[in-house]
């Protein structure tokens, strides 16, 4: 078990979150002190969290979660799991890491090297980047700030789980999320389960690029 510096809660405003489709719900945002990375990570506390809460750990993705853009996975997959969440008590950690963690204009840059035909991790090779560069030490500490040492967390990505077990969260289960598929992303989501065993049905997204 790795240690990490301790943080502490900042602020906590309560907010109502009204989405598109016309799901709303209010939640609880908390803001922190001391944070390994010094970037402006937001803990959404959602219903009635109970011993072992329900947890995503949700990377800032500004063209999926504001522009709704169909490249990616990521903005149906954080309306699911505000729902979720909701619904069983929990906390979304909305994480200020665009792009796998190498920020907005080189993800921006990887799109262009996709387009010409590498996937998603390669495109991030070809630009000398990490394939993923995001570290969850924050995010182990927004949770143990707010009380919570072991948890259900809602990820199909593993390395989400390993590295919060290596700093000491505990990580019960891991609960898959939905799948989102549209034709711009399949390929994009084929690369995750090849390249970093994200729990996405294979044969189906092999379908589908097929198609």
């Amino acid at each position: 078990m790795s240690e990490h510096p301790a943080a502490t809660p900042r602020s906590r405003v309560r907010v109502p979150l009204r989405f598109q489709d016309g799901y709303s719900v209010d939640a609880d945002l908390v803001t922190f002190h001391g944070l390994a990375d010094g970037q402006e990570h937001v803990a959404v506390v959602l219903g009635d969290p109970g011993p072992v809460p329900l947890v995503r750990l949700h990377s800032e993705c500004l063209t999926g979660d504001v522009f709704g853009s169909a490249r990616c996975d990521c903005g149906p997959q954080l309306r699911e799991a505000v729902e979720r969440i909701a619904e069983r008590g929990g906390v979304l950690l909305y994480l200020r890491q665009e792009g796998r963690g190498i920020g907005l204009y080189n993800k921006l840059d990887a799109y262009a090297l996709q387009d010409q035909g590498l996937d998603t991790y390669a495109a991030n090779a070809a630009l000398g980047l990490p394939e993923d560069a995001r570290d969850y030490t924050a995010a182990a500490q927004m949770l143990t700030a707010l009380g919570i040492g072991e948890l259900d967390l809602l990820s199909n990505n593993p390395d989400k789980a390993a590295q919060l077990r290596d700093l000491g969260i505990g990580v019960r289960d891991r609960i898959p999320t939905g799948v989102f598929t549209t034709a711009h992303n399949v390929r994009y989501l084929r690369a995750k389960v090849l390249q970093t065993q994200h729990t996405l049905p294979l044969g189906e997204l092999a379908d589908r690029t097929a198609g």
